[in-house]
């Protein structure tokens, strides 16, 4: 019996080491973030770069710029794969024509597209998608994870 005990105890304690390692796997890029857009100029549509806040929490990624609901606004979402990989959302309010591509692209007017996106532990790369290519540009993203800071070094 002794050794059916041992056995049993053996694989309780494998199997949650086990569940703890791919729990902390999934949380390898969870901290504060910074995102970097980088959209360069293309035809009459002028370039701009553009640094977000970022939090990555439970592999869940977040960043915004701007106010929710105005015009500039952008949001990314999306959730980081444990290998890194992620396909991200962008949805946001065009800030100025000028600065937007396409026919009905006006101030005010929502858009979106995808980011595929490579995560590594303190810094990743994304490109947006150009959908067709036609009226498109190949906006790309830097990530930089902030170190963290102790609390007890502020003084």
């Amino acid at each position: 019996m002794h050794k059916l005990g041992f056995v049993l105890a053996a694989l309780i304690l494998l199997g949650s080491t086990n569940v703890m390692a791919q729990s902390n796997a999934g949380k390898a890029f969870d901290g504060n973030w910074l995102t970097k857009l980088t959209c360069p100029p293309k035809g009459n549509t002028e370039g701009y770069t553009w640094q977000l806040p970022s939090v990555i929490q439970n592999s869940n990624f977040r960043g915004e710029h701007g106010t929710a609901g105005e015009p500039g606004y952008l949001l990314i979402e999306g959730k980081i794969g444990e290998d890194g990989k992620a396909k991200l959302s962008a949805n946001g309010i065009v800030a100025s024509r000028k600065y937007s591509r396409g026919v009905f692209a006006h101030k005010g007017e929502e858009y979106s597209y995808d980011i595929k996106a490579q995560f590594k532990e303190t810094e990743g790369t994304g490109a947006k998608s150009e959908g067709l290519g036609i009226v498109g540009r190949a906006c790309t993203f830097e990530f930089v994870k902030k170190q963290a800071t102790s609390a007890g070094s502020e003084q």
